[in-house]
């Protein structure tokens, strides 16, 4: 008999058929999904058992792909799911999130756009808003921290370089990255991404620290600025100068050191 036809709750079926049983028995990669479940949930209801009740889970979010991006209220309007069921499949879920990250720890060295997307994808990928990053890094491009700088809505996140760099500068970066995602799956940069970067990359330089990259993280895709060669695009911007303000400013008194030699001053003398 199937799951969907078995009565009655867990208890009364076979041990060798309970999902907690045969998890046991013959390991996690034996058992559905709705097996699986079935165990975070624990208990069905009254005319339901808990595999019954995690098969209508999945029916409802089109699979345990999209079940990742169900929201709180959204798994409590399934039948026999209440906030306590709904808070436990959340942690399980970004527990899981969590796990297939790859490490991504204080010093470690970012080798490429590829290692910082296989860290934030697996937290990013099922997100219906849009979600700016920072990561902080030190003057041999170790890892300091990241942070979350902004949180937004389905298309937009709101960010001003104002706090974006008091973090850096708040941890002594010499460096940072930034990345965000697009909800809709397409990595793409917006014409809001490019001139948000130019204005990041803009401060920073003002700031002395370096900008090293801007990931737009997709749909199992991701855009970088930095593998484009946009950044240094973004940087010649009309009112930095190749040089600091300071060496500017003291063009004038030189070129004047040197006309009052000629009148001949002291040091004709």
């Amino acid at each position: 008999m199937g799951e969907r036809g078995r009565q009655g709750g867990i208890r009364e079926w076979p041990e060798s058929e309970r999902p907690r049983e045969r998890l046991a028995r013959a390991g996690p990669e034996s058992l559905s999904d709705a097996q699986l479940l079935a165990i975070l949930l624990r208990v069905g209801r009254q005319d339901a058992s808990a595999v019954q009740v995690a098969m209508e889970l999945l029916a409802r979010s089109s699979g345990l792909g999209s079940l990742a991006s169900q929201g709180f209220e959204e798994l409590c309007q399934v039948p026999g799911i209440g906030p306590a069921k709904a808070a436990q499949l959340k942690a399980a879920i970004e527990l899981g999130k969590r796990v297939m990250a790859a490490p991504l720890s204080t010093g470690t060295r970012i080798g490429s756009s590829r290692e910082l997307f296989a860290h934030y994808y697996p937290l990013l990928r099922d997100l219906r808003h849009e979600v700016f990053k920072i990561v902080l890094l030190d003057a041999k491009h170790a890892i300091i921290r990241d942070a979350t700088v902004s949180v937004g809505s389905l298309t937009l996140s709101i960010v001003h370089p104002r706090e974006v760099f008091t973090l850096a500068v708040r941890e002594s970066a010499a460096a940072v990255i930034f990345l965000h995602n697009h909800p809709s799956g397409d990595p793409e940069p917006s014409q809001e991404d490019r001139l948000l970067t130019d204005r990041l990359v803009s401060v920073g330089q003002l700031l002395g620290i370096a900008v090293l990259d801007h990931l737009i993280v997709g749909d199992g895709r991701y855009v970088s600025f930095a593998d484009q060669g946009w950044l240094q695009e973004r940087a010649e911007v009309p009112f930095l100068d190749d040089e600091p303000p300071a060496t500017s400013r003291r063009r004038p008194m030189q070129r004047g050191v040197r006309k009052r030699r000629r009148a001949g001053g002291p040091d004709d003398a």
